[in-house]
């Protein structure tokens, strides 16, 4: 970090068919549309899905879909539909800026209640000023989700009685076991997704991006992209610097291929949680899982390997996993993680551990096919020898990783190959806006001074003694809102990087009886 931390405070025709969602609405395969199906020059917006929020009066959300070739390469082929909502400007038609578009990452997140939801927490001229526009990229949500059926039994719980199961190889045995899970669930993606799997790639998505703008009827858009938006919003740079206008990218994934981006995170993780271990240490009192980092990692190895050999309700080591891995990315969500550990050496239960939604829900299984449909498409695939190669070298540095994140191992066994790699950044796009949390866990600082240097003119905003994932118009500070707010409204682009002071750990939450 350097030397003096400065606050900045510079403001306290693929257009067819456009059909009304409505609250009925589900999510439904891929399928074709016909592609003479068309509507005229805009969506038609009407109704929302339920799974939308509806905003704080008097905005309102509004929903349509618009018409896109499956295939970009085939304009005239298999059309899908891209669904859309949209939140309009609150200002006057002097304040009006345009339209910003939103995504809240993955890949496989779902954009579409993302316009209300993000749009609440934004600045107050930046709500003024924009239509937010949120979509659910092509595989996810109510754009032609992918699936990938049973994906090599992600989603199975160990039943009572059944042989301990590990995510973790720790021998030769458990590799095999490994690799053939990877095996499966890319046998399984081809036989769910079918022709469309090469065609869910992020390149692809960004075409989608230039269609449903050309169906607003802008010449330009804002973008405003979080952890896999930052890829997509540097994808969409380089295939269309001439129709950016601003672009912000928060908590940025670096430009390299998926699988390498994985083992960063797992290895940030791993820091991650020692830092998580020292917390609850230094809060002893509170959690009671020890007074030393030391003893507190040995708290937490006899609930994992607790729930390994004896899992609770189907909660076994895979899904404690997948507990802890999210729960390090958000420092507000430390409390909970410990107050279950305690309450499992305690008493036995999970019920603290497992999060609100369950990882086997039908939002889920989407969010994790099209996770893996979108990396597997968007460039090279990792060999299997290099998949456990890395996963060596994660036990070298500590005997038990989270291995929850490696989600490009399944590109080892994929059944397509992609079409072309995704280019990311144009030095013809105008100056952009990265934004980064110095200690993310889950988008390493590393990442988005590397993707910087793919956007000329582009400045870096770093929020320091800060460890969580996700920081405009999410943390609360008031440095990185007003500069990114004084960028997106007035056009100020900082005359360097930009360097916030952050909150630094937080205190636990009271316990709850």
């Amino acid at each position: 970090m350097p030397p003096a931390l400065r606050r900045t405070a510079l403001l306290c025709a693929l257009l067819t068919c456009a059909v009304p969602l409505t609250t009925a609405t589900a999510a439904e395969p891929l399928a074709a549309v016909p592609p003479g199906d068309t509507a005229g020059p805009s969506p038609h917006f009407g109704a929302c899905p339920a799974s939308v929020p509806a905003p704080p009066a008097p905005d309102r959300v509004e929903c349509g879909t618009v018409s896109v070739p499956l295939d970009h390469a085939r304009p005239d082929g298999e059309h899908i539909r891209i669904a859309v909502s949209r939140v309009r400007a609150s200002g006057t038609p002097a304040e009006r800026r345009g339209v910003l578009l939103v995504n809240p990452g993955g890949p496989g997140g779902s954009g579409l209640p993302y316009a209300v939801t993000k749009r609440a927490k934004l600045p107050e001229p930046a709500r003024r000023a924009y239509d937010v526009i949120g979509f659910d990229p092509r595989g996810t949500g109510h754009s032609a989700p992918a699936d990938c059926g049973p994906m090599g039994g992600l989603f199975d719980s160990p039943a009572a009685g059944s042989p301990p199961l590990d995510p973790v190889p720790h021998d030769r045995p458990g590799e095999r076991a490994y690799l053939d899970t990877q095996r499966r669930l890319a046998a399984d993606c081809a036989a769910g997704t079918g022709h469309a799997l090469p065609h869910l790639s992020t390149t692809e998505t960004a075409r989608d991006m230039d269609a449903v703008r050309a169906a607003l009827g802008e010449p330009r858009i804002s973008y405003l992209g979080v952890s896999y938006g930052t890829y997509l919003g540097a994808a969409y740079a380089a295939q269309f610097p001439r129709h950016v206008d601003k672009l912000v990218l928060d908590s940025v994934v670096g430009p390299e291929d998926w699988h390498a981006f994985d083992v960063r995170q797992a290895r940030a993780m791993l820091r991650q949680r020692d830092v998580l271990f020292g917390w609850l240490a230094r809060h002893d009192s509170r959690f009671g899982l020890g007074a030393t980092p030391r003893e507190v990692r040995a708290a937490y190895l006899r609930t994992r390997d607790g729930l390994t050999a004896r899992p609770v309700a189907g909660f076994g080591a895979a899904a404690f996993d997948r507990a802890v891995y999210r729960a390090l990315g958000r420092t507000e969500r430390w409390t909970a993680l410990g107050d279950g550990l305690r309450a499992y050496l305690d008493e036995g239960v999970v019920g603290r551990l497992r999060p609100a939604e369950p990882f086997d829900g039908p939002a889920s299984r989407t969010y994790q096919a099209a996770n893996r449909a979108v990396k597997c498409a968007d460039g090279s695939a990792p060999t299997p020898g290099r998949v456990l190669a890395d996963i060596r070298g994660l036990r070298r540095l500590d005997p038990q990783p989270v291995l929850t994140g490696l989600e490009a191992a399944s590109c080892a066994y994929w059944h397509t190959r992609p079409t072309e790699r995704t280019r990311l950044g144009s030095p013809a796009a105008p100056p952009a806006l990265l934004v980064a949390s110095a200690h993310d866990p889950v988008t390493p600082v590393a990442g988005a001074r590397a993707l910087g240097r793919t956007l000329p003119g582009s400045r870096l905003v770093t929020l320091h003694h800060d460890y969580s994932h996700g920081v405009f118009a999410s943390r609360g500070n008031s440095c990185v809102d007003s500069t990114v707010a004084a960028y997106l409204v007035g056009g100020t682009v900082p005359a360097g990087d930009v360097h916030c002071d952050g909150p630094g750990l937080p205190e636990p939450s009271p316990q709850q009886p």
